[in-house]
Formats: C-alpha cells, sequence, structure tokens
C-alpha cells in the first residue's frame, strides 16, 4: 500500500534520565549490534530515505542532561516533530520522571495544547522479569498526546527498527487529529472530513457506496481494487459490529466512519491518512492551498472560461442532486450538493441572475451560466469549489482542478484577427438610474419586472445566458453600470468585450449621457459599441443634443441605435447582436454584421471568414486571401443564379 504525506524529513528527539538507554539505542539502530562502549551522548544522525519504510529523511538527535544545558534542551523541544522519552522498565524511579519532570516540561515549553506526538519507551526489557505497561498505561491515558509505549532492548535490539518506525508514523500518521482515546470514537474534525468524502464518492447519491463505488474508491486512494471477498469480508464486520453501517448490499456513511475507527484502533491510521491526504487534508485536518487554489496565470488582457472538462464535471454534479430529474435544483437540492462545501457560494441574487424554471428554483441552463460568470469573475472561486465538490477525485485523469479552465489569449490579439475564439461575452449595460438598464438585463433571461418570480430585493447587477451566434453557443454577460453625466468610469467599468450605451427615448436628457461616455471613453478604445434605445413603446422625443441618435451613430462609424421595450416580448435579437459585435472586434463591416448577421453567415461558411464593409459594400477578404478568393464568389453567385433561372423556365 502506498501512503501519502507532505513532510520533507522527519526530526526525533529522545530525551529521558541519564543511564536509561538513550544513546545505545541509537548506536543499536545504526550498528545493528550492542555497543560495548557507550558516549555520553551521540552527534546528531540523518537516515537518508530510501532506508526509511516512509521514504523520508529521519534525523535522530541524542540529549544528554551531563553535556548540554537546560536552554539546549528546550530548543531542541522546539525543533522536534516528535518525541521519544526514555525510561528504564527495571527502574522506577525513571518511571516516575515521566509524569515528575519530563511531561510537565514538555507541556510548559510547547503549550498545553501542543500537536507534537509523544512515544513512551520502555529500553532494558532483557534485565526485567515483569514489563511495565501496567505502570504506564494510565499515564498514556491521561496525556493525549502520547502516541504508543513501545518496550525495547538496545543489547539484544528487540523492537529497535520498531522505536524508530513508530516514531517516523507519529509524525507521518498522528493519531492525535484523528482519535479521542479516552472516549474510544473519532473525533469531530475527523468526522467531518470523512463524511464529506463519503458523499463525493457516493457517485449515485443514494446514501450507500455500492460494489462499484467502494472499488473506484480503492483504486483512487491505494491504486489497487477490493477482490470480491475482500469486499464481503468488509461488509461483513461492518455488519456485524455495526448492523445500520450495511445497507442494501452498500456501505452506508455510518459503517464507512466505523471501518476507519477500527483502522485506528488497530494501530492502521496510516490507511486513514492515506484517504484524508488524497482529498487533501494536511495534519491539521485542513484542506491545503495548493489542493484548493493550484496556481493559474492569467495574462493582462485575458479571461478564463470553463473547459469542456469543467462543463462535463458540473453537469454530472448537476444530475446527481437533481433527485427528482426535474432539470431544476430546488432549494433543498442545491444546499445538498455544496454539503461538501464549508458554504454555499451562491446567494439569493443567483436566482435573479440566471436563467429559472416556473417555481424560480435553477435549471440546468442557469446553473452552468452561474459557474461561467463566476470563473470569468472570480476563477480563484472556481477552483476552490470544484475541490471542494470533487474535481480531482471524479476526473482522476487529472492532476488538479486547472484542466476545469482554460485561460484565453490576449484581446489585442483578438483585435488584430478581429474574431476571437472565446466563447464568453462581457457586456457593460452603461446609462444614468432609470433608462431601463434593469429592464434589458432581465430580458435576457426571459424576465419582465412584473414576472411571477421577479423579487426586486434580490436583483443582482449581473445577469448571464447562452446566445447563438452564427449556429455556436456563446455566454452573453450583463453587467450593469449606473452613472451620471458627471460621473467617470473607472477601469473596471471600461473592461468589456462590448459597450452597451443606453438612453431613455422618452426623456430628451439622457442620450447626452451615452455621447458624453463614448466621447470620453469608447471612442479611444478598441471595446465596440452598441447604442440601445430603451423604453422604445414610449412616444419618442427629441434629444437634447446638437445631433439626434441615428445621424450620430451615422456619423462615428456605429451601428444604428437599437430599440428595447421592457413592456412588450423581450427582443432577443439585440442580444445577438451584441454578441456577434463581441465575437468580431473591429470588424470593418459591424453595421452589416448587427443588421444581417445571417447573410455574413452565409459567406464566412463558404469562403472562411469573408464579409462585406457596410459604408462602400466593397468585399474586404482576410489577410493572406487573394484576387481568385473574391472572384471566387462571384463564379459561385453567377452560377447559383443560372440554375435557378435554367429550373424555373424549364418548369414553365
Amino acid at each position: 500500500m502506498t501512503t501519502i504525506h507532505n513532510r520533507k524529513d522527519v526530526r526525533i528527539l529522545l530525551v529521558g534520565d541519564s543511564g536509561v538507554g538513550k544513546t545505545s539505542l541509537i548506536l543499536s539502530l545504526v550498528s545493528e549490534e550492542f555497543p560495548e562502549e557507550v558516549p555520553a551522548r551521540a552527534e546528531e544522525i540523518t537516515i537518508p530515505p530510501d532506508v526509511t519504510p516512509e521514504k523520508v529523511p529521519t534525523h535522530i538527535v541524542d540529549y544528554s542532561v551531563k553535556e548540554q544545558s537546560e536552554e539546549i534542551l528546550l530548543e531542541e523541544l522546539e525543533k522536534a516533530d516528535v518525541l521519544c522519552v526514555v525510561y528504564a522498565v527495571d527502574d522506577g524511579k525513571s518511571i516516575n520522571s515521566i509524569t515528575e519532570y519530563w511531561l510537565p516540561l514538555i507541556r510548559s515549553t510547547l503549550g498545553p495544547d501542543h500537536n507534537t506526538p509523544l512515544i513512551l519507551v520502555g529500553n532494558k526489557s532483557d534485565q526485567a522479569d515483569a514489563n511495565s505497561l501496567e505502570t504506564v498505561v494510565p499515564i498514556m491515558n491521561d496525556y493525549a498526546e502520547i502516541e504508543t509505549c513501545v518496550e525495547c532492548s538496545a543489547r539484544n535490539l528487540k523492537n529497535i527498527s520498531e522505536l524508530f518506525f513508530y516514531a517516523q508514523k507519529a509524525v507521518l500518521h498522528p493519531t492525535g487529529p484523528l482519535y479521542n482515546s479516552e472516549d474510544k470514537e473519532l473525533k469531530s474534525e475527523c468526522k467531518r472530513a470523512l463524511s464529506r468524502i463519503f458523499t463525493i464518492c457516493d457517485l449515485d447519491n443514494d446514501g450507500v457506496l455500492n460494489d462499484y463505488e467502494l472499488n473506484l474508491f480503492q483504486r483512487r486512494c491505494f491504486n489497487a481494487p477490493l477482490q470480491p471477498q475482500a469486499l464481503d469480508d468488509v461488509k461483513t464486520v461492518v455488519k456485524k459490529n455495526v448492523p445500520e453501517g450495511v445497507m442494501n448490499n452498500g456501505l452506508t456513511q455510518i459503517g464507512f466512519l466505523f471501518l476507519h475507527t477500527l483502522f485506528i484502533q488497530r494501530g492502521r491510521h496510516e490507511t486513514t491518512w492515506t484517504v484524508l491526504r488524497k482529498f487533501g487534508y494536511n495534519d491539521h485536518l485542513k484542506l491545503t492551498s495548493d489542493y484548493l487554489r493550484p496556481r493559474l496565470r492569467v495574462g493582462r488582457g485575458s479571461s478564463t472560461e470553463l473547459s469542456h472538462l469543467g462543463y462535463q464535471f458540473l453537469t454530472t454534479l448537476f444530475e446527481k442532486y437533481d433527485q427528482d430529474k426535474d432539470g431544476a435544483l430546488s432549494p433543498v437540492e442545491l444546499q445538498s450538493m455544496f454539503s461538501t462545501c464549508p458554504i454555499v457560494p451562491w446567494g439569493p441574487d443567483v436566482n435573479m441572475s440566471v436563467e429559472t424554471n416556473e417555481n424560480g428554483w435553477i435549471t440546468l441552463q442557469g446553473y452552468l451560466a452561474q459557474w461561467t460568470l463566476t470563473t470569468l469573475l472570480d476563477v480563484p472561486r472556481t477552483l476552490e469549489y470544484l475541490a471542494y465538490l470533487g474535481y480531482r477525485y471524479i476526473m482522476a485523469d487529472h492532476e488538479n482542478q486547472l484542466s476545469a479552465i482554460i485561460v484565453t489569449r490576449d484581446r489585442k490579439i483578438d483585435v488584430e484577427k478581429r474574431q476571437t475564439s472565446k466563447t464568453v461575452f462581457q457586456c457593460n449595460v452603461i446609462g444614468p438610474k432609470g433608462v431601463g438598464k434593469t429592464s434589458f438585463l432581465q430580458g435576457l433571461v426571459s424576465r419582465t419586472l412584473d414576472s411571477p418570480n421577479m423579487k426586486p430585493e434580490h436583483l443582482s447587477s449581473y445577469v448571464i445566458n447562452t446566445i447563438q451566434v452564427y449556429g455556436q453557443e456563446k455566454y452573453l454577460l450583463l453587467h450593469e453600470i449606473d452613472v451620471g453625466i458627471s460621473d467617470e468610469l473607472t477601469s473596471e467599468d471600461l473592461a468589456c468585450d462590448v459597450a452597451c450605451l443606453m438612453y431613455d427615448i422618452s426623456d430628451a436628457r439622457t442620450f447626452e449621457y451615452a455621447v458624453h461616455n463614448f466621447k470620453t471613453h469608447f471612442e479611444r478604445l478598441n471595446v465596440p459599441c452598441l447604442m440601445i434605445a430603451a423604453k422604445s413603446d414610449m412616444h419618442p422625443v427629441r434629444q437634447d443634443h446638437e445631433v439626434q441618435p441615428a445621424q450620430f451613430c451615422s456619423q462615428h462609424n456605429l451601428p444604428p441605435p437599437q430599440t428595447f421595450s421592457s413592456k412588450a416580448r423581450p427582443n432577443k435579437d439585440v442580444y445577438t447582436k451584441l454578441a456577434t459585435v463581441a465575437a468580431y472586434p473591429r470588424f470593418k463591416g459591424v453595421g452589416l454584421l448587427v443588421e444581417h448577421p445571417s447573410a455574413v453567415w452565409i459567406k464566412d461558411t463558404i469562403l472562411g471568414s469573408f464579409f462585406f464593409d457596410n459604408r462602400h459594400m466593397k468585399g474586404i477578404a482576410p489577410q493572406g486571401s487573394s484576387y481568385w478568393l473574391v472572384s471566387g464568389l462571384g463564379i459561385i453567385v453567377v452560377g447559383a443564379t443560372g440554375y435557378f433561372l435554367y429550373k424555373y423556365y424549364k418548369s414553365k
């Protein structure tokens, strides 16, 4: 069995009264024979990793009362990973010193709640008829930090290698964080960690680990399957001791916890630690920062999206917790999904940010959209929650959750190429209060402000949904930004793939806001813009600006203003146009993209990114295309026209 640990080395300190045999124990281990001449103190010894059971470098430090000061002792106590308190089994005085001097000294130096494990070592077992365990066991019960007691003999080499193995094991696989020896049960932190692991491994969410799930768990944690007989033996032992530990021929959570209790009681706590560390826990039963947030570099101008593997995992998770298979997560199902996490990462505003069903519950499409939003705006949070939800276990072929993330190329390159491979576009919806931005955002998910599930107190400044752009599914994220004529947009307000400048056609003052923001910020940036004429069901008034909206857009090479009304059914075309403009930044024919996306798509299909300039209606081929490519289109059109004319006259 391969064990997992995070230690780079182990430092063992031997303390005890003078003459109990500390130095002899060290020399007997190294030379494999009892030394006839024993110095007052052995020099520090380092055992290389290849000769230790746990494959970790081990430093063994001797302390001599005669040769070293108490100040040195206190320094060594603080540096040690594990303490071996040595006594002579035939010397009652050295046994009394354990409680009268050594243990109080250790607690006063390291603190009463210190985590440094202790091992009581009874040396000279060859010189006593009776063992010392009857005297030592009560001491172990009184001091929780004592891991175990080992009786040994430096003279006849009895249990010498075992002593140092137990010392190593006490550091790498400590019992203290896992088990309460007084109550003889797992500690609450350990129960919580193992219960979370059980939930992740219960792939079908039926409350038991069936044979397939148990075998998968065994392979993931120990790199070996369980034989059928071993599987039956495990369930037999559990059922005999805890009848409710086995149900429907599977292992329940109670049975799972009992098994680990049994491992620890039988001295096999490395088995439990192997499982815990496989799921990212450190010695304090906390998930490590490396496990939760593997390092991800995102360059300036790049963004983060979910990969195919990320969506695959999240879809599997949704299906696991959608118990009634209605295609939506009820509040109870959502709470159950995040039971393996410290808190539910989404507040009540999530139901106002994404698509929901008639009950106001998040659908699969809305669920994936919310994860897409989180990944774009706060990718460390996505990485963290993927870890909590068990991504590394389910997607075991991948080292960590970075395989769930795609880092897009720098937006400057997209602008140069005039198209992008991104699938998530952020649109900042900018305008003064009252122009209809909130209605515009909710329209993206087919909601109006008077919809049955509308909850104004839970409204979010973000709304996200999927949009079809030339037959491809993209995500459009709308971000609402309130801004007055004297307000300045921040760098964050300007960081988007497309800007939506909104004005109210019934309010003569509002277009001036859109003009000001365009001229002040977006005219000099490579961010495409679209003017939205909101409240189009109202009577239009002349705007308080020397140039009216349609003429202004024409003068500045912008698409004409797009109308929107929240009173009627939301106009989905305007969202498609926003996503299309974002997908083709700085494209010369942006007006044609907005007004005739299907026509452009046909030419794109035939010739591979062949577009028309909206101002001059002149063919523009991408860089590297030749005259023959343009001519080819003419030949295709002429040929097609002749063919249809021929079919027409033939039918006559």
